[in-house]
């Protein structure tokens, strides 16, 4: 079966290279995918699957192998792009301008489309259902994922597990990465504004100046992840917007600040909260201001199943070589692939796309992100592997 997986995504590379550079060209925002939902729909269509529309812009599909309703696991893709102008002079660069497939999502979707051709081409030889979901809203709070399953997709029939793939431009081509456990982390928007009482800027005494406390109040903020938070888990807490709508000789009447606060444990993310609000509101008031915040609460911890990610690993060592599997280290960025995680054992790995010599370095989220696209047939087939490897496990 392994063989016949690999000959099956080899033959298949350049169909799946064309999803994705049709998915790359047209890109759509979060729970606006409906150019991209109806392709991927006439895309199952004609390799013989019938797609279910679900949560706006999702797609749900299932592929029945022999005695389907033996066990039921999942595969799931993300479909939609970012707001961000592309800048890298490809054949297949977004005809959107400000759109662009910066997050590899067009590539998730081709390859889980290539690994529907390939499972569905040899259903005969496998036992099982593998429900397919291409899922809307990733990059958008409060995440696709969430209403997916408030619609029901991890029912009628319910995944034992589900596994999910993402690019990884720092791995080089040929490689994944998985890691068991604790993988990525929660994510929270935060919003505060700081208000005082502007005026002329040679008369400071005259005032409460907004700009000052404010500045103090990004300093004073890191005292959550330098000594408030356990040193044993990995806490970010970063202010990325600063808006003072003053000039050189005026204070405004108020600041805003809008930051992330990440974390990788789920009761000191409830206790974190709680401290940023009383730091905030403390330190504004002793100044003199007020201070209005808004914690905008995001994804949460992405955990990955222990047994089912080792034996993944395993399987993927299979597929590719051992040493082409290697180990992942902890990362800050969040996905909303976590909610599944907590209703279903998962496994989200890593497939690497970088190729330094094609000059293939941007990380995701820059204009300038790029895939080595022979990344597409790995992906489709490892996948499929993967899956029926899934299905053939204990539970």
């Amino acid at each position: 079966m392994l063989e016949r997986i690999q000959q099956l995504a080899e033959s298949i590379q350049e169909e799946v290279v064309a999803h994705r550079r049709w998915l790359h060209a047209h890109p759509e925002l979060s729970f606006e995918e409906f150019e991209t939902a109806a392709y991927i729909a006439q895309q199952l269509e004609k390799i013989g699957i019938t797609p279910q529309p679900m949560a706006t812009t999702g797609i749900v599909a299932q592929i029945r192998g022999m005695n389907p309703e033996k066990k039921t696991i999942a595969l799931r893709a993300d479909i939609d792009a970012l707001p961000i102008c592309q800048a890298n002079q490809v054949p297949y660069k977004s005809t959107r301008k400000g759109l662009m497939h910066a997050c590899g999502h067009d590539a998730h979707t081709a390859c889980l489309l290539g690994a529907a051709r390939i499972l569905y081409q040899l259903r005969q030889g496998w036992e099982g259902t593998i429900k397919l979901i291409f899922q809307p809203g990733e990059e958008r709070i409060p995440g696709g994922a969430t209403m997916m399953i408030q619609e029901g997709v991890l029912q009628d029939p319910a995944p034992l597990y589900i596994i999910g793939q993402h690019v990884m431009p720092q791995l080089p081509v040929g490689k994944v990465g998985f890691r068991a456990g604790m993988y990525m982390a929660s994510v929270d928007d935060l919003h505060i504004r700081v208000v005082g009482k502007g005026g002329h800027a040679a008369m400071p005494e005259r005032l409460v100046d907004p700009v000052y406390m404010a500045a103090q109040l990004v300093v004073h903020l890191q005292q959550v992840v330098s000594r408030l938070a356990p040193p044993r888990i990995p806490t970010v807490l970063s202010i990325g917007r600063f808006i003072a709508e003053g000039a050189t000789n005026i204070i405004p009447d108020e600041v805003i600040l809008q930051g992330t606060f990440r974390t990788m444990d789920e009761d000191w993310r409830q206790q974190a909260h709680q401290k940023i609000v009383k730091l905030s509101t403390e330190l504004i008031n002793a100044m003199g201001g007020k201070c209005e915040i808004e914690i905008r609460k995001g994804y949460p911890c992405l955990y990955n199943d222990p047994p089912f990610t080792q034996r993944l690993q395993k399987v993927a060592a299979e597929y590719l070589g051992p040493e082409n599997v290697v180990e992942l280290d902890q990362w800050m960025a969040a996905e909303d692939f976590a909610y599944y995680a907590q209703q279903v054992p998962a496994c989200f790995y890593r497939l690497g796309t970088g190729n330094v010599s094609k000059g293939i370095v941007s990380g995701v989220h820059t204009p300038t992100f790029d895939i080595d696209e022979s990344a597409l047939a790995i992906g489709s087939g490892l996948m499929s592997w993967l899956a029926i490897n899934a299905l053939d496990g204990e539970k």
